[in-house]
């Protein structure tokens, strides 16, 4: 499929953080100042760094220091237009949080229950939404994906030949900028660089064992097939978005919206999700932690992911994606 041009991103701030190429060169660290790209590797003021994670790994020391450049008019900018942008972050580790979103959590209720138990649609929806405020003293949902899984915000989708049911799930993911343990979610947000975008995809027909049912989920085969994480295009740094509480997500499939709510919907708050994970294990720098998906997915819409499908999804200040569906050869 045709990747499209990029010459300019809607970022909240004076700048964010990318990675980018030229041609067939090595992807480097860059600053994004909407329309212009700045390359940090010779940078010696921030480390001359050879990644994003390089800068993540000392983030509240270099921070100000990047800042610094972007205001700098002196400073060697290119147009964006002559970079290819690729993921802004390589995670070390990817925590994917499920069911957060009430309306979808609701939605998804309805759509897997085969009235085999006599309920009505309407019962099904006032027990779910009961069962959502329960939930509350519990804690998030939350399980890990793959790294691998991970491509660009303008990359094509690969759709496995061998599998039946793709969807989309647009989500706004933290960028965590330092190791992390055990925070109160007072705490959190404090270890969250920035944010990026990234759209969660899955194979419905995958993520219930059928051959073990007792085993729950099976998130390896549902999440993590190749390009199925696409992810930004640029982080946008907290200091620049500091409040995820009102974020739009938009999700268009061939232009038509799918996905439209914004965080307030969240079950669990960032912090509380972030906190989380840092309870069960320890963050590192450049970890993403997905927040969850809101309404509208292609099961609840009867519509999922085909080869020829184009995904447009944008997230408050944070830019758009653009991802072609292709099939696996």
């Amino acid at each position: 499929m045709t990747r499209p041009v990029v010459s300019s991103i809607d970022h909240a701030g004076s700048w964010a953080l990318a990675q980018l190429s030229t041609g067939g060169g090595r992807i480097v660290p860059a600053l994004v100042a909407h329309d212009r790209a700045l390359d940090l590797s010779d940078r010696p003021e921030v480390g001359s760094p050879r990644s994003t994670l390089d800068l993540l790994a000392r983030w509240y020391a270099t921070e100000e220091v990047l800042a610094a450049l972007a205001a700098d008019a002196t400073s060697p900018w290119r147009p964006l237009a002559e970079f290819r942008i690729h993921a802004p972050v390589d995670p070390p580790q990817v925590f994917q949080c499920g069911a957060n979103y009430r309306t979808h959590v609701i939605d998804m209720t309805v759509a897997y229950h085969d009235g085999a138990d006599g309920r009505t649609e309407e019962q099904v929806r006032t027990e779910a939404a009961a069962q959502i405020e329960n939930r509350l003293q519990r804690d998030p949902y939350v399980f890990t994906g793959l790294p691998s899984a991970v491509c660009g915000a303008y990359d094509d989708v690969v759709l496995p030949f061998d599998g039946q049911k793709p969807d989309f799930e647009l989500e706004l993911a933290a960028v965590i900028g330092r190791q992390a343990r055990r925070l109160s979610p007072d705490e959190a947000l404090d270890a969250v660089a920035g944010w990026v975008i990234v759209n969660d995809l899955t194979l419905r027909e995958r993520f219930l064992s059928t051959d073990y049912p007792e085993m729950g989920s099976d998130w390896l085969a549902a999440k993590n097939s190749p390009t199925f994480l696409p992810c930004g295009p640029v982080l946008v740094p907290r200091s620049a978005a500091p409040d995820a509480s009102g974020m739009r997500l938009t999700l268009r499939l061939n232009g038509e919206v799918m996905q439209d709510e914004t965080t307030k919907d969240m079950i669990f708050d960032v912090a509380r999700v972030v906190a989380h994970c840092s309870k069960v294990a320890t963050l590192l720098p450049g970890d993403l932690v997905l927040t969850g998906s809101p309404a509208g997915n292609g099961i609840f819409h009867g519509r999922l992911l085909r080869p020829g499908d184009r995904m447009d999804a944008t997230i408050t200040g944070l830019g758009t994606q653009s991802n072609a569906c292709v099939a696996e050869k």
